[in-house]
C-alpha cells in the first residue's frame, strides 16, 4: 500500500526465535575466527527486536529475533556511519555483517560496545538539561540530507507514515480497557493526531526513542542506540518520548528547542497515545506485568491530563 492515508497492514506479528549463547559462539567462530577467543555473555535487557550478547569487552553480537527485523541489518550497515558522521552523540558502529549459520536464518551483525545506562527517570541528573541534549541529537538527525533513505515500510513496522496504521490498536486497546479509561477522551485525542496534516517533506527519524535505547553516563545523556527502526518520513513519532519520559518542564522545553508546530505535536502525542494504550491494555490486569502496567498508565494520565487541561495544543 502506498504512503497515503489510509494506513498500512501490520500483518501478523512476527515469530520469534531463541538463540543461545553456544550458537552464537558458533556463529562468530565459523565466519570471524580472529574473535572466537573473546567470551560471550548475554546482554541484560538486551531488547525485544533482536538478542543481544557481549563479545569480549568492546564488542556486541545483534542477531535479530524474526524474520522482519532481520530487515534493518542491511539498512543500518548502510546508513549508519552516514548518520555518525553528523549527529552529536555516539550511535551504534558496524564493525562486521555475519551471514546465516549454525541453525540461525538470518543476517546478524557486530557492534562496537557503548557503555553508559538506560534513561530511567530516577537516573537522569537534570531533566531540563536531558530534554535539551535530546532535542539537540534529534534536530541534528533531522538535518541529514534524506535522499535515498529508508521509506516506511516492514522493516520500521512504518514509522514516518500515517498514524492511520494503527487506527485499529487504539480500538482493540479502548476494548479491552473498558470501564478503565476515558474513551471520549482518548478518541478526541486520537482523532486530533490523525487529522493533524504533515507538510510532506522527508526527515530522518530514529523511530524508536525510549528509555531504552537513551544511554546515560554521570546522569547525562551520552550515546543513543538501536535504529533499527530508523527511516525517512515523517518526524513525529521521535516526539512521543516528550510524554513517555520527559518531565513537563523537560517537554515544554523539548518541543521549544525542536520548533516543532501545533500539527506535529497534535501526531506525536498520538504516538505516544496508541503505544501507551497497547501496553496498558496488555499489561493492567496481570499482577506480573504491575511495573510495566504502572508506567504506562502514568503516561497514559499525562497524554490525557495535557488535553483535558488544554496544554501544548
Amino acid at each position: 500500500m502506498g504512503a497515503d492515508d489510509s494506513g498500512y497492514d501490520l500483518g501478523p506479528p512476527p515469530q520469534r526465535i531463541a538463540v543461545d549463547v553456544e550458537q552464537v559462539r558458533r556463529l562468530v567462530a565459523g565466519q570471524f575466527p580472529h574473535l572466537a577467543g573473546l567470551p560471550i555473555e548475554p546482554v541484560a535487557n538486551g531488547g525485544w527486536d533482536n538478542w543481544t550478547f557481549h563479545l569480549g569487552p568492546e564488542l556486541l553480537v545483534r542477531l535479530p529475533s524474526a524474520a522482519a527485523y532481520a530487515l534493518a541489518v542491511e539498512k543500518e550497515h548502510l546508513w549508519l556511519p552516514v548518520l555518525a558522521a553528523r549527529l552529536p552523540l555516539p550511535i551504534p558502529a558496524p564493525v562486521a555483517k555475519g551471514e546465516p549459520g549454525a541453525g540461525y536464518p538470518y543476517p546478524w551483525s557486530i557492534y562496537r560496545w557503548l557503555d553508559g545506562e538506560p534513561a530511567w527517570p530516577d537516573r537522569i541528573a537534570d531533566p531540563v538539561r536531558f530534554a535539551l541534549d535530546l532535542a539537540e541529537f534529534l534536530a541534528a538527525l533531522r538535518d541529514v540530507d534524506a535522499a535515498d533513505g529508508p521509506q516506511p515500510g516492514v522493516h520500521n513496522w512504518f514509522r514516518g507514515g500515517t498514524l492511520r496504521t494503527y487506527d485499529k490498536k487504539v480500538e482493540d486497546a479502548l476494548v479491552a480497557l473498558d470501564g478503565h479509561v476515558d474513551a471520549a477522551l482518548v478518541r478526541e485525542i486520537w482523532t486530533r493526531a490523525v487529522g493533524a496534516r504533515w507538510d510532506g517533506v522527508d526527515r530522518w527519524f530514529h523511530g524508536d526513542i525510549a528509555p531504552g535505547n537513551l544511554l546515560l553516563t554521570h546522569g547525562r545523556l551520552a550515546a543513543v542506540i538501536d535504529f533499527g527502526t530508523c527511516g525517512v518520513g515523517d518526524p513525529a513519532c521521535d516526539l512521543a518520548i516528550a510524554w513517555t519520559l520527559l518531565t513537563a518542564e523537560g517537554r515544554a522545553a523539548f518541543r521549544e528547542r525542536l520548533s516543532v508546530d501545533d500539527a506535529t505535536w497534535a501526531r506525536g502525542r498520538g504516538w505516544a497515545l496508541w503505544k501507551t494504550l497497547s501496553t496498558w491494555s496488555r499489561t493492567f490486569d496481570d499482577p506480573e506485568d504491575a511495573e510495566e502496567a504502572a508506567d504506562a498508565h502514568r503516561v497514559l494520565g499525562e497524554i490525557l491530563t495535557d488535553q483535558a487541561a488544554g496544554l501544548n495544543r
